[in-house]
């Protein structure tokens, strides 16, 4: 088992998941799961290993959960991560296998970062000037218009989160309660 621990943090320390897809509303690159996988590849036959994702539902009230698990195994020994997402069946929009989808893409993609201790936080040297060029900025959130309102009704209709809204908009309670219901 200590060769196989080894193997992993091997991989952990050496492997780069790009962001490869963009949020425009949110103005951000993000990672999906086939980022990581297509990620580790490259370390498999270098290991003599395999991952594997498989998925579960563990739950069913008061609403679906489904477990994902990530295994990191040489055939004789595994470690394993997983993640446990919710299923929002009043996801406005949505066909229940896409409700299903968007778990299960989740799901691998937390499975997959916790096996691989991926940070989905901004990385700060991706934006450090290192003492060159301009003082960095102090992000500041602004007052949502009717506009952006609009357009962060249509991100959380197609399955946005209102926690990406709020990190760029300062909200009053009837803003949140205006998304919150199209969120249902």
């Amino acid at each position: 088992m200590k060769d196989l621990t080894l193997k992993l943090a091997d991989v952990q320390t050496k492997m780069k998941a790009k962001k490869s897809s963009y949020n425009s509303f949110g103005k951000y690159y993000f990672r999906k799961a086939e980022d990581i996988l297509e990620a580790v590849k490259p370390f498999l036959l270098q290991h003599k290993v395999y991952v594997t994702v498989s998925e579960e539902i563990v739950a069913t009230d008061p609403v679906p959960m489904m477990q994902t698990t990530a295994t990191f195994s040489d055939g004789a020994n595994a470690i394993h991560a997983t993640s446990i997402v919710g299923v929002d069946l009043n996801q406005k929009g949505m066909q229940t296998s896409q409700q299903f989808g968007a778990a299960s893409t989740y799901g691998k993609k937390y499975a997959l970062g916790n096996l691989f201790l991926i940070d989905d936080t901004e990385d700060a040297d991706a934006t450090n000037t290192h003492g060159k060029g301009v003082a960095s900025k102090v992000a500041t959130k602004i007052k949502i218009t009717p506009a952006q309102m609009a357009k962060a009704k249509d991100f959380i209709a197609g399955g946005g989160s209102i926690d990406a809204i709020q990190s760029k908009y300062t909200l009053t309670k009837q803003d949140l309660t205006d998304l919150q219901s199209v969120s249902k």
